[in-house]
């Protein structure tokens, strides 16, 4: 995290700017912990930084919490629908793409059966 912390000073944003939160173990956690470290007030926009495959969990989580953040995704892996048709370089890399989105649908199914999203396929 602090690696995080210090590129994103090195291009110009100001450390008092900068909220990370290190306790959490799972995406739900994270959303606990980030809304009582930084104890948003009405009106303001904060960002939820995440992989874009991962985002509609996190999205799910902080709602839940009853944070409202932005989506900002980044670490894209595909580029589009166009990726549908298109076959993957190697089998490996086909399979790990299809590990991925098990991971995160699993993780969306999970959370929403165990209560702790009210979403099971949240929107931005």
């Amino acid at each position: 995290m602090q690696v995080a912390r210090d590129i994103l000073v090195m291009l110009g944003v100001p450390a008092q700017r900068i909220e990370m939160e290190e306790r959490s173990r799972t995406t739900c956690e994270n959303a606990v912990e980030s809304k009582a470290a930084i104890q948003p007030k009405p009106g303001e926009l904060w960002l939820l930084v995440t992989s874009a495959s991962h985002m509609p969990r996190a999205m799910a989580c902080f709602r839940a919490v009853g944070f409202a953040v932005a989506a900002y995704p980044v670490d894209y892996r595909t580029r589009g629908k166009a990726d549908l048709w298109r076959p993957t370089g190697t089998a490996a890399a086909g399979l790990s793409a299809a590990d991925l989105a098990a991971h995160e649908w699993l993780g969306l199914l999970i959370y929403w059966s165990s209560g702790k999203t009210t979403e099971l396929f949240p929107e931005p």
